[in-house]
């Protein structure tokens, strides 16, 4: 299986729907009477996983190591007034690696010191950044330098990047085979289809013998990313996102949420008609643990030419002032 090779893991347990790979990983491992550490900004999928699990869920503000390390101490705290509930205690940690709803990466550097220092399992939800950040596409652990086999379990979609289905769950085997047997996604599902399998495997073929995609990726990334930051110099819309990530969130500045509901619909109209396809981010906000910021989601690829990216710019830059400068009904 290529899945485990492309990341160096001892092996790979295969799921056939990617929301359920997050979604079931998570409780075949943590159970009721666990604590999980989650970050606030983490997706739907990790948060129905962290909710089957029945554990005690302990969050931290976005991508801020000192409130994690503060919910740590407590919990360390806790432990050492009561050894004998201590021990049958399990604690983990989950993050994402390149966040969907923010557009950034998670500090695993810093994450990964907390998890030695505290004793904690630590779970990277690599959907959006395995295929997109690091040298050669493996993700977080590849950009920040992190040998994988210290991450106890990195998961990931494959409708992103691969532009197949399903996901996998890579790290030690003793992980990954408990999965063949606890995680439910994989029990109760049937097998990939071929055709997609099949297409999953040529994507990972394609990320390991033309290294030079992540290269041009990258530049295009950053170009977009700065690019948009100039963009919308004078407007009330503001960029949301890492250089690195070719996603980027369009935010709008008001204190009227329908205000900015209605100028985020707006760009994307106006731009959709200067044949410029960018969309707006969807969520289940009664369902959400932390509703994020409405946002428009403007995407690059390793494909784009400079000459695409500067006619790109220059529309939304049009687009932007047009949008912003129109009186609301």
């Amino acid at each position: 299986m290529p899945f485990f090779n492309m990341i160096s893991c001892e092996e790979a347990v295969l799921y056939s729907y990617g929301f359920a790979t997050i979604a079931s990983a998570i409780p075949a491992y943590a159970k009721r009477g666990d604590v999980i550490f989650a970050d606030k900004g983490v997706n739907f999928a990790i948060q129905k996983g962290l909710q089957a699990s029945r554990s005690r869920i302990e969050w931290f503000e976005h991508n801020d190591v000192e409130d994690l390390e503060r919910l740590l101490e407590i919990q360390a705290e806790k432990d050492r007034k009561n050894p004998k509930i201590a021990a049958k205690t399990r604690r983990f940690m989950v993050v994402e690696g390149l966040y969907t709803k923010t557009a950034d990466l998670c500090p695993l550097p810093q994450l990964m010191a907390l998890k030695w220092k505290y004793k904690v399992r630590i779970f990277i939800d690599e959907s959006y950044s395995f295929g997109v950040v690091g040298k050669t596409g493996r993700g977080v652990t590849e950009h920040f330098g992190v040998d994988v086999i210290d991450v106890d379990m990195i998961m990931a979609s494959l409708e992103n990047s691969i532009a197949s289905t399903g996901g996998f769950c890579v790290g030690r085997s003793y992980i990954v085979g408990h999965q063949r047997l606890s995680g439910l996604g994989y029990c109760f599902s049937a097998s990939l289809p071929p055709l997609l399998a099949t297409a999953a495997s040529e994507a990972l073929r394609i990320m390991k013998e033309e290294p030079e995609r992540f290269t041009r990726l990258r530049a295009n990334a950053k170009s977009f990313h700065l690019g948009l930051k100039r963009a919308l110099e004078g407007t009330h819309f503001q960029v949301q996102g890492s250089e690195l990530s070719p996603m980027q969130h369009v935010i709008y500045e008001h204190p009227d949420p329908k205000v900015v509901d209605h100028k985020l619909d707006m760009l994307v109209d106006e731009l959709y008609n200067r044949s410029i396809l960018i969309t707006r981010s969807r969520y289940l906000d009664k369902e959400e643990a932390f509703p994020p910021a409405q946002s428009d989601k403007v995407m690059t690829n390793s494909e784009m030419s400079e000459e695409e990216v500067v006619i790109a710019l220059s529309e939304i830059q049009q687009a932007a002032q047009k949008v912003d400068a129109t009186l609301d009904e």
